[in-house]
């Protein structure tokens, strides 16, 4: 399979953008140069649009099995592809929970059946399945909800953590939100029908206990770690003092452009776990990106039913989808001068990539893996719920304007996503990993 990309503005590494051609051959990119003239199966005008590595998600909840009402792998990854996603990783607390080898095999084939783009999925840990996590080989890496999580994904006892950290070498993945905190934080709450009371009973405290106690553990075992979705300026100031070299984190989109301001229009469309914060948090987590203290970008995507929604809070459930608008929503950032595309390449496609240990993704290179989005940075156009490909059809971004729409969204050298439509016959591959090097501050 051969693709040719003509007129474009390539992102290369540095930011800079290379005006030239880009030929791929069986899913790798062999020759970037200012006018490629050879024969290919697939040709595309980019008409000087400007051609960037595809994204990698690294936390998505595509709801497969047991909530397919609310998305599914094929769902998700259509939506994901429209967002110039071109891979993803996805968290076990589905149902049943994928918590051990036979579970993650069931949703490796789901995933070489159904899904238009790359795709991992995470082993989640309980407090008695230390064999499974020891032989789930196949896993991007383990997931720990150390809050309140759904079904048996719960581990807040220490002597649980210590197991788990204690044994294997396998990426560790946590939820950071103290139990403990959580319900006594509850009782002082009980009966409110405010969601921005979410925000005060998940309080920064919360979250910072949590962080704090998986720091200990993987500096106690030289254990890699990797912290989700942070969310508060203290986790911040924390790991800029303690983090190392085998512990990374991210931020998402919801923390990133959202405050609790937000629950007095949206409800409870806009709770979420770790709730949405401040605008000291929201300045605070942008500061953490570019100083390198935040390692990478995700979008927690967790799509629920608008009628699920709307019983209110408490009864709601948290999350939001996100996997469409994230790259827009950062492209509109970029523009508007909080990043350099340089910075927004490192965030969303080569450290995913690096940090979970995926070889030859997140770059324009020769001889790197062509997972790539050609994007409109010239068009304006907002957000519309009615245009969303996640099943649950909204967005927590209904009617920003933005710019930085994927055009086509390319998987190992194949369209799967053009012009507002996924093509016939598209498909991705399952990720591979190797053991991760050292993230090195700058990286």
């Amino acid at each position: 399979m051969r693709l040719l990309i003509r007129n474009a503005r390539i992102a290369l590494p540095s930011g800079e953008l290379y005006h030239g051609d880009l030929f791929a051959e069986d899913g790798r990119i062999v020759a970037i140069d200012r006018d490629i003239d050879r024969a290919a199966d697939t040709v595309i005008d980019a008409e000087g649009h400007m051609l960037m590595p595809g994204v990698m998600d690294p936390q998505v909840h595509f709801r497969e099995p047991g909530n397919e009402q609310k998305e599914d792998i094929s769902s998700g990854s259509r939506a994901a592809a429209k967002g110039g996603v071109t891979s993803f990783l996805e968290m076990p607390n589905t149902n049943p929970s994928t918590t051990s080898p036979a579970a993650l095999a069931d949703k490796l084939a789901r995933g070489a059946e159904k899904s238009v783009v790359n795709y991992g999925f995470f082993i989640g840990a309980t407090p008695d399945n230390l064999d499974n996590l020891l032989a789930a080989d196949a896993a991007c890496g383990i997931k720990i909800f150390m809050g309140a999580s759904t079904g048996n994904l719960l581990v807040d006892k220490e002597a649980d953590l210590d197991r788990i950290f204690a044994h294997g070498r396998k990426l560790i993945a946590v939820h950071a939100e103290d139990e403990a905190r959580i319900r006594e934080r509850r009782t002082q709450f009980t009966g409110s029908c405010d969601p921005a009371d979410h925000s005060r009973i998940r309080d920064e405290q919360s979250a910072l206990i949590a962080t704090l106690r998986a720091v200990r553990l993987s500096k106690k075992y030289q254990r890699r770690l990797h912290v989700l979705h942070l969310s508060t300026a203290i986790e911040v100031e924390f790991l800029r003092q303690q983090k190392t070299s085998y512990i990374s984190c991210e931020a998402i989109p919801n923390h990133l452009f959202l405050t609790t301001d937000a629950y007095a229009k949206m409800g409870s469309l806009a709770q979420m776990n770790p709730p949405i914060r401040s605008e000291h948090d929201r300045q605070t987590l942008w500061e953490g990106l570019r100083s390198g203290v935040i390692d990478c970008i995700a979008t927690d995507h967790a799509p629920h039913l608008l009628t699920d929604k709307a019983l209110g809070y408490p009864r709601a459930p948290s999350g939001m989808p996100g996997v469409e608008t994230s790259l827009p929503l950062m492209l509109t950032a970029m523009r508007d001068g909080h990043c350099s595309l340089a910075e927004l390449q490192r965030w969303m496609c080569y450290n995913p990539a690096r940090l979970y240990g995926v070889v030859n993704k997140g770059r324009i290179a020769v001889g790197w893996d062509a997972d790539l989005t050609l994007v409109d940075m010239v068009q304006e156009k907002p957000v519309r719920n009615e245009e969303m490909f996640t099943k649950v059809g909204w967005s927590p971004f209904n009617g920003w304007v933005l710019t930085g729409w994927p055009m086509t969204t390319i998987v190992g050298g194949r369209v799967v996503f053009d012009n507002g439509v996924i093509l016939p016959n598209a498909h991705g591959q399952a990720l591979h990993y190797v053991e991760p090097t050292p993230l090195l501050a700058g990286d």
